[in-house]
C-alpha cells in the first residue's frame, strides 16, 4: 500500500536517543525545556517488534524523540517526567472504519452536523483510546476543517482523515463528478457502496464504480468500498479498489479472493459489531449494565432502546436475522483471510445511531479474538497495520518523528485483549485525555 510505514529497529532507535541527548547534562541545559520524558512501562511498538521493558519514551513539541531502555535513552535534567512503572503501553488506536458527526444519539439529519457534535464525538473515541479515525462517509466542511487543524502539539481529541460525500452516482458521469467534489473538500479517501442491502436496493453499476475508482485514482486519492457478497469483492479488486471497508458475509471467502487481495496488496476491514448492531437491541444487551460502557452513556438513549415496542420490531424484522448469520459468516472469513496473509485493519462503523463510538471498539476486539486472532494481531490491525494500510505515516507506531499518540493500560492486553479494558490514561500530542467529558 502507499505510505507503507518503514520498520525501526531498537540500534537506530538508540542512536537517536544517543545524537539527540549528547551533551545534555547540566540541570540548566535548554535542551530540557518542553521535554516529556515517560518511563518505567513496558513499551509495544506497534509494528511487531518484541515489547521493551522499562521503556522511556521521550516526547517534545507533541512527537516522540526516542523510545527505548530507559536505562539507555535517559533524559537530561529538568524534563518533564511521567512514571508509568507497571504500566503497559501501545500506540493510540486507529480506526479504519467510522462515522463521526452524523448522529446525536438516535437522531440523524443535517441539525446534528455541527463542529461542536463533531469535538464531542472525537474526544469520546479519545477517552476509549481510538486516537485517529477515518470517518468513511457523511463528511461535511466541518470535518474537513477539523482535519486541518490537528497537526498541532498540544491537541487532546481524536485525529479525524474523511472521505466526504458517499458517491452513489448511477452513470459514470455523475460518479466523476461526485468524486471531484469530494476531491475540492479535499477528503483523503473516496468511498462507495456495492450492496443491495439484502435484496431491497439496487446496486450501484459496475460501469459506475468503474468510473468512481479511475476518477480517484486520477485524483490521487484511494477508493473504499463498502461491500457484502464475494463475487463483488472479486470485482471491485478486479477494477482497482484500495480498501475492502467490510467482511465479505455471503459465503467462504475462497482462494480466488484471497489470491487477488495478496496480489493487489489490498487491506480488508471486519466491522463484526456493525452486524452485532442490527439485532443485538432485540433485548437489553449485557452490556448496558457494563460500567466501562456506562461511565460515557447517555441514559435517555439506554430508555428509548429498551423500549418493548422497539425490541419486537427487531425481534420480527426479517433482516436482523440474516446479519445475525452474516456475523458468523464474516467471522469464519475473518480468520481464513488472516491465516492466508491478508493484512486486517481495525474497524468497527460505529457512529450511526445505536453503534456506540469508543466501547464498540473494544467489543470489536473481542469479536476478533472470539474468530480465532491473537491478541498481537488485533492490536496490529488497530496500529502499525492499519497505519500502513490506510497510509497515515505519523501515527500508528512508537517511533521517533512520530506524533506521541499512545495508550496506557494497567493490565497487558497482548497476554488477553480484555485488557484493552484496563485504560488508564491515553495522550495525544503528548497532552493527556480528559478522562470525562468536561
Amino acid at each position: 500500500m502507499k505510505g507503507a510505514v518503514m520498520r525501526h529497529h531498537l540500534p537506530a532507535l538508540l542512536a537517536g536517543a544517543l545524537l539527540f541527548f549528547a551533551g545534555c547534562g547540566g540541570a540548566e541545559d535548554e535542551s530540557a525545556a518542553g521535554l516529556k520524558v515517560f518511563t518505567g512501562a513496558t513499551v509495544f511498538d506497534g509494528q511487531g517488534g518484541p515489547p521493551i521493558e522499562n521503556a522511556a519514551i521521550t516526547v517534545r513539541g507533541g512527537r516522540i524523540v526516542a523510545v527505548g531502555p530507559a536505562a539507555a535513552v535517559g533524559a537530561p535534567a529538568g524534563a518533564e517526567t511521567i512514571d508509568l512503572a507497571g504500566k503497559f503501553v501501545t500506540p493510540g488506536f486507529i480506526l479504519g472504519h467510522g462515522h463521526v458527526g452524523g448522529a446525536r444519539g438516535l437522531e440523524t439529519g443535517p441539525d446534528v452536523y455541527t463542529r461542536e457534535n463533531l469535538l464531542d464525538q472525537l474526544a469520546l473515541y479519545a477517552r476509549y483510546g481510538v486516537t485517529t479515525v477515518l470517518s468513511l462517509g457523511g463528511d461535511g466542511a466541518e470535518a474537513a476543517r477539523l482535519r486541518g487543524e490537528q497537526a498541532a502539539p498540544g491537541l487532546n481529541r481524536t485525529r479525524i482523515y474523511i472521505a466526504g460525500a458517499v458517491v452513489d452516482g448511477d452513470t459514470p458521469e455523475a460518479a466523476r463528478a461526485q468524486v471531484d467534489r469530494n476531491a475540492e473538500m479535499p477528503v483523503d479517501f473516496i468511498k462507495i457502496r456495492v450492496d443491495d442491502n439484502l435484496g431491497t436496493t439496487k446496486k450501484m453499476p459496475l460501469e459506475a464504480y468503474r468510473a468512481t475508482i479511475d476518477q480517484s485514482h486520477q485524483r490521487g486519492l484511494r477508493l473504499a468500498a463498502h461491500l457484502f457478497y464475494l463475487e463483488d469483492a472479486k470485482a471491485l479488486l478486479e477494477e482497482g479498489a484500495d480498501f475492502l471497508a467490510h467482511s465479505i458475509r455471503d459465503r467462504a471467502a475462497d482462494d480466488e479472493v484471497i489470491a487477488l487481495l495478496k496480489e493487489k496488496n489490498v487491506c480488508l476491514c471486519p466491522t463484526l459489531t456493525r452486524e452485532v448492531s442490527t439485532f443485538v437491541y432485540e433485548d437489553v444487551p449485557e452490556f448496558f449494565s457494563d460500567p466501562f460502557f456506562l461511565k460515557d452513556a447517555d441514559p435517555s438513549v439506554l430508555e428509548q432502546l429498551k423500549d418493548p415496542e422497539r425490541q419486537k420490531r427487531m425481534r420480527e424484522s426479517k433482516a436482523a436475522q440474516q446479519y445475525k448469520v452474516a456475523l458468523e459468516t464474516a467471522s469464519a472469513n475473518l480468520k481464513t483471510l488472516a491465516d492466508a496473509g491478508v493484512k486486517i485493519v481495525f474497524g468497527t462503523d460505529t457512529g450511526p445511531p445505536a453503534r456506540f463510538q469508543g466501547y464498540f471498539e473494544h467489543m470489536e476486539m473481542q469479536l476478533m479474538a472470539e474468530a480465532g486472532l491473537t491478541p498481537e494481531q488485533i492490536v496490529r490491525s488497530a496500529t502499525g497495520d492499519a497505519a500502513e494500510c490506510l497510509g497515515f505515516d505519523e501515527v500508528g507506531s512508537l517511533q521517533a518523528g512520530k506524533w506521541a499518540d499512545f495508550n496506557v493500560f494497567d493490565e497487558n492486553p497482548l497476554d488477553d485483549i480484555a485488557n484493552t479494558r484496563s485504560l488508564a490514561g491515553v495522550w495525544i500530542a503528548g497532552t493527556r485525555v480528559p478522562a470525562s467529558a468536561e
